[in-house]
């Protein structure tokens, strides 16, 4: 069997400026449905791109807590056909009773008790407003499936000084359990961890987003309600919109450093809260 790819060809009409033409060699993002087997057992199916998988698996299985390290990760196995990745750990776990469907993006899922195993994230240093808005342009020059095919979400870790881990697919969701992956299988442990993504902040992703060690996350488009009062619990800087020269801050401003302007705790009251 062939194993898909993240990349299909396609032929379509184009309507532009009141004319058609036949486009021979268009390309569309591959979304495929791959299963997750853990000591044997069938625990359930992404819809995903079918790319860097054996990371999606271990992330996956970190961010909702079964493991902490990649030393109880014995085999991760991809399947020849490359719809089943086989992950067998050296203890036993046991599969989540409760699956929540996620929001949105291909409808990932994570398991009800996956939010008890995520704590507070300390304040870490600075970082300038400018920085975060460099990194961010760094994010959308890094999409190089969007490019090919549009349609698809990609996510950035970084430390503030170089990229740690770098991720698409068509899934939001997916993109961030590839990046814990990648840290696992790697042993990547950058002392400080910025994450930016193209995707919408739900608390599933500010979940994710925590249990990788973020503690500045970043969106080019809108956090929802429920993800803001998380950030502001698990101590996560959140910021959405981010493009070009602007960027909406909703929570722990203290590691946005401003520059010349008006120190934040000069405009703001000492108990006053952004996700108030």
């Amino acid at each position: 069997m062939i194993k898909p790819t993240a990349v299909q060809p396609v032929r379509f009409i184009e309507y532009r400026n009141g004319t058609t033409s036949l486009v021979e060699e268009g390309k569309v993002i591959s979304e495929t449905s791959v299963s997750l087997t853990v000591n044997g057992s069938l625990w359930l199916s992404w819809m995903c791109t079918p790319l860097e998988l054996e990371d999606l698996a271990v992330g996956f299985l970190f961010n909702e807590g079964i493991v902490e390290t990649i030393r109880e990760v014995e085999i991760v196995h991809l399947c020849d056909n490359g719809q089943n990745v086989d992950v067998w750990l050296n203890h036993p776990a046991e599969k989540p009773l409760t699956w929540r469907k996620t929001s949105g993006c291909s409808g990932g899922m994570t398991s009800e008790d996956a939010p008890n195993r995520t704590r507070a994230l300390p304040n870490g240093d600075m970082i300038p407003a400018e920085k975060l808005l460099v990194w961010m342009e760094q994010l959308f020059e890094s999409q190089q499936l969007y490019r090919q095919t549009r349609g698809v979400h990609c996510s950035l870790l970084t430390d503030g000084e170089k990229v740690i881990a770098f991720a698409e697919d068509i899934g939001r969701h997916n993109t961030l359990d590839k990046i814990a992956g990648k840290l696992l299988r790697q042993s990547l442990a950058p002392r400080r961890r910025i994450l930016l993504t193209t995707g919408r902040i739900s608390s599933e992703m500010l979940q994710k987003a925590t249990r990788i060690g973020a503690s500045i996350l970043i969106s080019r488009t809108s956090p929802t309600s429920l993800s803001i009062q998380l950030a502001e619990r698990y101590g996560i800087t959140l910021i959405g919109y981010a493009r070009r020269n602007q960027f909406n801050l909703y929570t722990h401003p203290q590691r946005v450093h401003f520059g010349d302007l008006i120190p934040l705790k000069e405009i703001l009251p000492s108990n006053y809260s952004l996700s108030a």
